[in-house]
């Protein structure tokens, strides 16, 4: 159940904490995946990385998600390093915090082209050839923020709030070819950057979640891979909260 055998997939962000257990996740149950970050050794080196672990042969596809001509050719450009286009994941995200009373215009821009601009282009380019193939899974990863919205967040949390909204409207034009499109909202994830935060710091985030815990990359992992899977094809224009229940969101 839930094979991606025979699937190509583009994941952005993909050498990121969240981008890398989803690209691993989607390897793991036979999906080639091209891996587009902006990062180009740090991107290389998890290929190398991925490929050892899955015995495949995945790619790399440097790209600045902030550079409209470079979102417009990664669609293009994974489809000919792969040979086509099934799956599509939005992954790749960046924050600029700050107070709606002092947040700059820079700050705003830079969040809504990369988390919310570079996320259309991505789906509109990767919908034609989906269409054409009957088939095709567009997931976007969102936030919790996005749903439930977070002081000093304005930005990020418009951004993937209007995810959601632009998943739902494009799920409704693509449904009938064979294409759906979803989102993922995770809450608060361990990686990196959070393992780095002061023990009394991580205690007052777990104590906002009921199951006491942040979760883990493979959990997002776990969500994209089924609702990239065939199984999953009567499942279109919903978001999959992830969060240990820190908000029940129906």
């Amino acid at each position: 159940m839930f094979s991606l055998e025979g699937m190509n997939a583009l994941v952005t962000g993909a050498s990121g904490g969240i981008g890398s257990e989803i690209a691993r996740a989607l390897a793991g149950q036979g999906a080639r995946v091209a891996l587009s970050g902006s990062n180009a050794e740090k991107l290389n080196a998890f290929r190398d990385t991925l490929n050892q672990e899955t015995g495949g042969d995945h790619v790399a596809l440097t790209c600045n998600l902030g550079d409209a001509a470079e979102v417009d050719a990664l669609v293009p450009a994974a489809v000919e390093a792969l040979g086509g286009i099934d799956i599509l994941i939005n992954n790749a995200g960046i924050t600029r915090d700050n107070l709606a009373m002092r947040m700059k215009d820079e700050e705003w821009d830079d969040v809504i082209r990369i988390n919310l601009e570079a996320a259309f282009r991505l789906m509109r380019a990767s919908a034609r050839p989906m269409m054409k193939a009957k088939f095709g899974r567009i997931i976007s990863i969102t936030s919790v923020v996005g749903a439930t919205g977070n002081p000093g967040q304005m930005n990020y949390a418009a951004a993937k709030a209007g995810l959601v909204g632009m998943s739902k409207s494009l799920g409704q034009e693509l449904a009938s070819r064979g294409v759906t499109v979803n989102c993922v909202a995770p809450g608060f994830i361990r990686t990196a950057m959070t393992d780095e935060l002061p023990d009394a710091q991580k205690d007052a985030l777990n104590a906002r979640i009921p199951m006491g815990r942040m979760g883990e990359g493979g959990d997002i992992g776990a969500a994209v891979a089924y609702l990239a899977s065939r199984e999953a094809g009567y499942v279109t224009g919903e978001t999959v909260h992830v969060n240990g229940g820190m908000a029940m969101l129906g």
